[in-house]
C-alpha cells in the first residue's frame, strides 16, 4: 500500500476525518477549564487539554474499532472501516491505540498530580467503554463518564483539588452525553439487534424519543443551576437559552425516528456545545468579573 493510503487507513481508524466526536469531548472540558480559572487560564493547561482532547478521541474510536473488528463488517455503516476492511491490521490498531494513550500520558504529566492521578480512570474508562455493549444493558452510560471525564481533570489541573462544582458540572454533561448518543444508538438500533449487541435505544424501545428530551431537559435545568451557584450573568444565560432551541430542533429531528434524521439531530449537539461555551465565555469577559478566565 502507498504511503498516502497508509496515511489515510490511519486517518480513518482515529476517525480524524470526523471531528464531531472531538468537538463533543471537547466542549464540556472547556466548560470546566474556563470555570475553574482561578483568575486567568495558562495557555500552557490549555493546549494540553486540546492536544490530550484529539489523543484520548482518537485512541478511544482505534479500541472501540478493535472491539467491534467482527460486528463491523456486518454493518453497512461500518463495514468500510480500516479494520473491519482489512487494510489496517490489528496488531497495527493495536500499536496506534497504545502509542496514542502513551502520548496523552505523557501531556498529562504536565499537569497537576491531582490531574495525573484522575487520568488512570480516564484511561480506564476509555478502554473499557467500547465492551460494554456486549454485557450492559445501558452502554451510554458509560460513554458518559467517559467523555464527562475532563471535567474534574481541568478542576484538578487548575486549582488542584475537586470541588462540588465540578462533580455537579459532570453530572449535568453525563445527562447531555446520554442524550446526544441515544440519538446516535437510534441510528443503529436495527443493526445492533441483528448482531446482538445492547444500546440504550434497544432497551428504552417507544420511550426512546421522551427519554432524551428528559435527560437533555436535566442537562439545561443542571447547567442553570451551576450559572446561578457560579453567579453568571445574562450572557450565559442567553447561551443556554440558544442551547435549549437546539434541543427542540433535536426533538423535531428525532419524534420520527429516521435514521438520517436522527443523526442529524446527534451532530446538532456540538452547536450546543459551542453555543454554551461561547456564552460562558463571553459573560465571563465582557460580564465584568474579576476572576474571569483570561489566557496568559
Amino acid at each position: 500500500m502507498r504511503l498516502i493510503e497508509r496515511i489515510d487507513a490511519y486517518e480513518r481508524l482515529m476517525r480524524l476525518d470526523k471531528p464531531i466526536g472531538i468537538l463533543l469531548l471537547l466542549w464540556p472540558t472547556l466548560w470546566a477549564l474556563w470555570l475553574a480559572a482561578p483568575g486567568w487560564l495558562r495557555l500552557d493547561v490549555l493546549m494540553v487539554f486540546l492536544l490530550g482532547t484529539v489523543l484520548m478521541r482518537s485512541a478511544g474510536c482505534v479500541i472501540n474499532d478493535i472491539a467491534d473488528r467482527n460486528f463491523d463488517p456486518q454493518v453497512k455503516r461500518t463495514r468500510d472501516r480500516p479494520l473491519a476492511a482489512g487494510t489496517v491490521t490489528l496488531v497495527e490498531a493495536v500499536i496506534v491505540a497504545a502509542a496514542l494513550l502513551l502520548l496523552a500520558f505523557a501531556l498529562v504529566l504536565k499537569l497537576h498530580r491531582l490531574a495525573v492521578y484522575l487520568s488512570f480512570a480516564a484511561v480506564a474508562f476509555t478502554v473499557i467503554y467500547p465492551f460494554l455493549k456486549r454485557f450492559f444493558v445501558f452502554p451510554q452510560a458509560g460513554l458518559g463518564i467517559a467523555f464527562s471525564f475532563g471535567v474534574p481533570m481541568a478542576y484538578a489541573a487548575q486549582r488542584g483539588t475537586l470541588p462540588a462544582i465540578a462533580w455537579a458540572l459532570m453530572a449535568a454533561t453525563l445527562f447531555w452525553i446520554i442524550a446526544y448518543d441515544t440519538e446516535y444508538a437510534m441510528v443503529d438500533r436495527d443493526d445492533d439487534i441483528k448482531i446482538g449487541v445492547h444500546s440504550s435505544a434497544i432497551l428504552l424501545g417507544r420511550h426512546d424519543v421522551a427519554a432524551v428530551m428528559a435527560c437533555h431537559a436535566i442537562f439545561l435545568a443542571g447547567m442553570a443551576a451551576i450559572g446561578t451557584w457560579q453567579r453568571l450573568g445574562v450572557i450565559y444565560f442567553l447561551g443556554l437559552a440558544a442551547a435549549a432551541g437546539c434541543v427542540w430542533h433535536q426533538y423535531r429531528l428525532i419524534r420520527g425516528r429516521d435514521r438520517e434524521h436522527c443523526f442529524k439531530a446527534f451532530l446538532n449537539n456540538n452547536w450546543v456545545g459551542a453555543v454554551i461555551f461561547t456564552g460562558l465565555m463571553l459573560d465571563m469577559l465582557i460580564g465584568g468579573r474579576d476572576y474571569a478566565a483570561i489566557i496568559r
